[in-house]
């Protein structure tokens, strides 16, 4: 067992809060700046989302296969945080830039950036995922740094939030032109909004955001190492591998099959939530409100609420699974989630009943993310063992595609939901089936994902003493530190 110091652990925590960083822009802004700022449809962006994300989650399979075979003097991970830190800021300011095209040459190059952008995410954060895999081989000191992650990531988050409104606000403000509606296309008549769309705004409040992200990024780099050999057993031989081999064994892991189906319905319960939270109060709560100094909205506040309880859940984790095993614990969360957005969509339509709920949701949301990555570290013990081989990039990958996968499903099922239930950015006020819609994609469809989720995570079949005894067995082998 190796004794990792709190520097570490801080340090390994950054680069998920850089990650973080970016993937909270695209989770909760990317559609309302595609649809109400570039100008193109909920519909087209939801179509985007989904394409750009799904081939893009294969190709994270190939960035672990990759990983896990690159051999440098700083390792098989860590050397990608370095290499890609700077092109992952750029890319992000880039996809946030508004060009003066038509309607058809703004969407191809929605598509292009937006694809792009994914694939600089991939070549960074699989590579930063597996290194959970090396840090340690001991499966509750990686739940510890699983909790560390989680926590900086919503840290990174929080921080986001904090920063991304007034910069875009403030920036648009210096450098934007006085007529927003000739750039972004909305009507004469539109809503006023929390959020300015003039597209300097965004292209320069995610330029800030990104450097902040590749200091992060290099801090993480420098500040970890690996530990964990690539082989174990049959030491040289192990390591001939192949990729069909490595894929056939990973295809007839049925814990991996397992989490891959959680995460999915985990992170689409995330994304359609998130992703439908600053139409649902733009067009349904409809309190027009900035606090002094910050300038924060209504929706900066509830996105802040939810990250501050989120981390309070990454917190907690590991403790009530160290005493109630990583299953249970997941289970109860996902069902509380549940009910408790069952129970939004009943609540008045009043700030105070909203945050309270987002609060109890997020705590709740905030326990699964830590324990389903710790038991991804899990599956990479178990894979070991069955193979001889420690496939972590490909295996964390996988992760990353389920995740991935999720967001993609989710991001353009609320493209989709908003166009059926006639969203039109130049109305001041919507339909009134327009803000129905609104207000079950953020209560009672993510309710049917917590479900999904929790049914899936009752066949996981890794108990806390299974995965004790594969991590002993994996020891006596090749005698770990």
């Amino acid at each position: 067992m190796s004794n990792i110091k709190l520097k570490e652990k801080i340090a390994y925590g950054l680069g998920d809060a850089a990650s973080s960083m970016f993937w909270k822009i695209f989770g909760m802004y990317a559609l309302f700046f595609y649809t109400d700022v570039l100008g193109i449809t909920s519909a087209a962006a939801g179509t985007m989302f989904l394409i750009a994300r799904i081939w893009d989650s294969f190709f994270d399979l190939g960035v672990g296969i990759m990983a896990d075979r690159t051999q440098t003097k700083w390792g098989r991970y860590r050397p990608y945080l370095l290499w890609f830190a700077i092109p992952f800021s750029v890319m992000g300011a880039i996809t946030f830039f508004v060009p003066d095209f038509g309607a058809t040459g703004k969407l191809v190059y929605a598509y292009v950036t937006y694809s792009l952008m994914m694939i600089v995410y991939s070549l960074i954060n699989v590579p930063y995922a597996s290194l959970l895999g090396v840090l340690s081989s001991d499966s509750q000191e990686r739940n510890i740094l699983s909790s560390y992650r989680m926590s900086f990531a919503f840290i990174g988050s929080f921080i986001t939030f904090m920063l991304l409104q007034p910069l875009v606000d403030g920036f648009a403000e210096v450098f934007g032109s006085k007529n927003s509606a000739d750039i972004s296309g909305a009507a004469p008549n539109a809503p006023v909004t929390g959020i300015s769309t003039q597209p300097i705004g965004w292209t320069l409040a995610v330029a800030v955001i990104g450097v902040l992200c590749t200091l992060l990024f290099f801090l993480c780099f420098k500040g970890t190492r690996e530990r964990v050999s690539a082989v174990s057993g049959n030491g040289a031989a192990a390591a001939k591998g192949t990729v069909k081999n490595d894929l056939k064994a990973l295809f007839k892991n049925t814990p991996w099959w397992i989490l891959v189906a959680t995460g999915l319905a985990a992170l689409l319960f995330n994304a359609v939530r998130d992703g439908v939270a600053i139409f649902y109060f733009r067009d349904y709560v409809r309190l027009h409100y900035k606090m002094p100094v910050t300038g924060w909205d209504i929706t900066t506040i509830y996105f802040l609420i939810g990250q501050a309880a989120n981390l309070v859940g990454v917190i907690l984790a590991p403790r009530i699974s160290l005493k109630y095993g990583k299953k249970k614990t997941y289970m109860v969360a996902m069902a509380l989630a549940g009910i408790l957005s069952v129970i939004f969509f009943f609540i008045p339509n009043h700030f105070g009943w909203i945050l309270l709920l987002q609060a109890l949701i997020s705590v709740c949301a905030g326990y699964v993310l830590p324990l389903l990555w710790s038991m991804f570290a899990d599956i990479v013990d178990y894979n070991e063992l069955k193979t001889k081989r420690r496939s972590a990039g490909l295996i964390f990958s996988s992760s990353s595609m389920s995740q991935k996968l999720g967001w993609a499903v989710g991001s353009a099922m609320t493209g989709w939901l908003l166009f059926l239930f006639g969203y039109n950015k130049g109305l001041a006020q919507q339909a009134v089936y327009t803000i129905l819609g609104e207000r079950l994609m953020i209560s009672l469809l993510p309710a049917v994902c917590c479900g999904i989720a929790l049914m899936s995570m009752f066949f996981y079949p890794l108990s806390e003493k299974k995965v004790k005894e594969i991590a002993e067995q994996l020891a006596a082998q090749e005698g770990r530190m």
